[in-house]
């Protein structure tokens, strides 16, 4: 059976009992029997661990992350423990493009599927309408006489589709560049809040532009932040569902992880985090973006840290970026951080016996913890022995450190991340990316870096595979996410707006004559 007939064979529990469970069915709002939002509801100062789920460079189509994330939940839970998962949302972009869902698979999954895949509980279009209401808000001032006097726009608008159409786009007085949503500045906002006055306050910090001075102009200036945090009340209220096996998760949020932090909401796992004993959240991509934005950003701004690092590969994985240097890597580059690991093979069909020895013989060689998973097969069963170390894994000290100092400035943490995590010899940067660099205000170099590449490759450049060593790293942009209180670099020639293949996965996808979804997966 494919992912959405093993779903549609399991009968899920009602919403309200993995609500009434977790004690909080008073603080739900119901989005039918299978999602609610969570509100606030009375902190109890309970902190459970927190266990990170991250990987080496994938293939295109992903290695399972979210599987083996939900596989883990589950297998938490079979062995008695409250744990529950804090995830991301999917969005709209690599489901019609090239990935289709991103809720897991086999008989690791959350549902219901096709909801959350798609409009789930509007999420996404709140934070679209949010962020293109500021878009349209700065031209209407600029139209009506601009007392601001903005002569240079640096807020774009955003869409939650691949369209590599609006990359450049001619307006009245400007060239605009949209972004797809998951890239925006308001989606990472929405991600770093801590609260609604938080974000409300972060979005009025937006810089929108410069004046003829060259001096930054802010979007509270337009009185507009009130407005936008209005669009996002109900929106940056956590979403709770459930596994196949019928465990709690949290789903908010969904920034990509080669453009933005690629984590879930701050709101999200510290509710996490009073709700359950043990979290399981995810980073995007492999480790050289989503764990260590995770580590330096949302750590360092959320004042959390994980108890336990989860490196998932695959054996196809492995092969597509030649071999074990890839594996070694992502290894050293999370010992960095100073929180005990474990690597868990995500075990596919096609794996031969041999090959999965390999990778055993390899890490129990250089003395790291391995574990075979099959949760795509066996849900939480086949993950149960991963539970277990993971368990084992908090016995053992944790001195988890972030890279940079705040102190540091923005390009001696741009050098640190270069050569400790993406082992270049030297960073160029472009004259545009000089100048910018240049021109960042004082109070920002204390902000954290946010690096923008490809997800192929530790690199900048994605036919770069396996360990690339001692290579120029090309800076081409530099931006400032003052809301955000990030740096975001961009490196080579990434995108923030994706573009669609010619065979894009939304040919797959259609009603059948029962009118039941059929192609996301």
């Amino acid at each position: 059976m494919n992912d959405i007939e093993i779903q549609r064979s399991i009968l899920p529990m009602p919403i309200q009992e993995i609500g009434k469970n977790l004690g909080i069915l008073d603080f739900l709002e119901f989005y039918g029997d299978k999602k609610a939002k969570v509100r606030d509801f009375p902190k109890t100062g309970k902190k459970g661990k927190l266990i990170l789920v991250t990987a080496t460079n994938p293939t295109p189509y992903g290695e399972g992350k979210t599987t083996v994330s939900i596989g883990l939940t589950d297998a938490l839970c079979n062995l008695g423990k409250k744990a529950g998962a804090v995830l991301r949302e999917p969005s709209l972009g690599p489901v019609f493009g090239m990935k289709g869902g991103a809720t897991g698979g086999g008989y690791a999954q959350v549902v219901p599927m096709e909801d959350i895949n798609l409009h789930f509980t509007g999420d996404f279009h709140a934070i679209t309408s949010a962020n293109n209401l500021l878009a349209s808000a700065i031209d209407n001032h600029i139209y009506h006489g601009n007392s601001l006097d903005i002569q240079e726009v640096r807020f774009k608008r955003c869409l939650d589709v691949n369209d590599r159409a609006l990359r450049e786009v001619s307006l009245n007085n400007r060239v605009e560049h949209f972004q797809i949503t998951a890239a925006s500045e308001v989606m990472t906002i929405f991600c770093l809040a801590n609260s609604l006055s938080d974000l409300e306050k972060r979005l009025g910090e937006i810089i929108i532009g410069y004046n003829s001075l060259g001096k930054a102009v802010y979007a509270k200036e337009l009185q507009i932040e009130g407005a936008m945090t209005v669009l996002l009340k109900d929106a940056f209220q956590p979403n709770l569902v459930q596994t196949l096996e019928h465990h709690p998760v949290l789903i908010h949020g969904g920034p990509f992880a080669n453009i933005s932090h690629g984590c879930n909401s701050i709101k999200a796992t510290k509710m996490g985090l009073e709700l359950f004993d043990y979290v399981v959240t995810e980073a995007g991509f492999g480790s050289d973006l989503g764990a260590e934005k995770f580590m330096d950003i949302k750590c360092r701004q959320a004042m959390i840290q994980p108890d336990a690092i989860v490196l998932t590969t695959t054996i196809r994985a492995l092969k597509y970026n030649g071999g074990m240097d890839n594996l070694k890597v992502h290894i050293e580059n999370m010992q960095k951080f100073g929180v005990p690991l474990v690597v868990a093979i995500n075990q596919f069909e096609s794996d031969t016996p041999d090959e999965i020895e390999e990778v055993l013989h390899f890490c129990e060689s250089i003395g790291v913890l391995v574990e075979v998973t099959t949760a795509y097969r066996d849900g939480g069963r086949g993950s149960e022995k991963l539970a277990q170390t993971v368990l084992d894994l908090f016995q053992k000290e944790n001195h988890f450190h972030y890279l940079y100092q705040d102190e540091d400035s923005i390009r001696q943490k741009l050098e640190i991340l270069a050569k400790e995590v993406y082992h270049a010899k030297t960073i160029e940067f472009s004259s545009v990316a000089k100048e910018k660099l240049e021109k960042l205000p004082e109070f920002a170099s204390s902000y954290s870096i946010c690096v923008a590449k490809t997800q192929y490759s530790i690199s900048d450049d994605a036919k770069k595979l396996g360990y690339p060593k001692d290579y120029e790293l090309h800076v081409r942009d530099i931006d400032i996410l003052n809301g955000a209180r990030i740096i975001v670099v961009y490196l080579h020639n990434i995108m923030t707006m994706p573009g669609l293949s010619q065979h894009a996965n939304y040919e797959k996808i259609h009603l059948d004559n029962d009118g039941m979804i059929e192609g996301i997966f």
